[in-house]
């Protein structure tokens, strides 16, 4: 199991959702590996606190999807499949799409709030490219989808995304064919930026139905329109 060390160096006795909070980054980070177990007594003892709140902060990750609780034998990471890559990039594409009506739809001031706040991420993530700064650059992937999304103002929206975008760094992080295409990585997220401007709702579902596609390309190592040959 992982070290807690430096992690969970949290003030007085840790609440379940501070431990769901710190594990949940561990995990999507990689210091937790698909099919690790969790185990409970050991956590407790690293946070030095009974093992009730890790419990609950354990429950929490499994009612998220980050963890799975198989009986009689303990919680472990999350395996993440082909299939659930596939998944979780079409629900991403449903919810960002529905965010993205609800910020066309919305007064100017929620768009250029949310526009300056892409801008910034952006031009964070091209540092990070510079420097290949791949937990960086996941870290500013995910954090500009969760924003963009979180611009349309919809609580339970913002709500469902948060567990997929910690999926999503997961499967960033844990296969070796990720970013595959760097070098267009900050022009795909400034195109997206660009449309949602331009509040041309058409080219922008369409960008994001481009975006979201290309990435179950990369990270399955699948692409469309090849020819198999025997």
């Amino acid at each position: 199991m992982a070290s807690t060390e430096g992690l969970f160096a949290l003030e007085g006795r840790p609440t379940a959702q501070l431990i769901a909070d710190q594990l949940r980054e561990q995990i999507v980070q990689g210091m937790f590996r698909p099919g690790e177990q969790i185990n409970e007594s050991v956590l407790a003892s690293q946070l030095n606190t009974s093992r009730g709140p890790v419990r609950e902060a354990l429950q929490r990750l499994c009612q998220e999807g980050i963890l799975v609780s198989r009986r009689n034998r303990g919680v472990f990471v999350l395996e993440l499949a082909m299939e659930d890559i596939r998944e979780i990039y079409a629900v991403r594409e449903a919810v960002e799409s529905t965010a993205a009506d609800a910020l066309l739809d919305a007064s100017p001031e929620q768009v250029k709030d949310t526009c300056q706040a892409l801008k910034a991420i952006i031009s964070d993530m091209a540092k990070q490219v510079a420097v290949s700064d791949w937990q960086a650059i996941a870290r500013l992937d995910m954090q500009f989808h969760t924003r963009f999304v979180a611009g349309a103002g919809n609580t339970r929206l913002i709500r469902i995304y948060q567990t997929l975008a910690a999926e999503s760094r997961m499967c960033i992080l844990n296969l070796a064919v990720a970013y595959p295409r760097i070098d267009v990585l900050v022009q795909e997220h400034q195109n997206l930026l660009d449309l949602l401007e331009a509040g041309d709702r058409e080219e922008l579902h369409k960008a994001i139905t481009r975006h979201m596609e290309t990435a179950v390309e990369d990270l399955t190592g699948t692409t469309k329109d090849v020819e198999v040959t025997a």
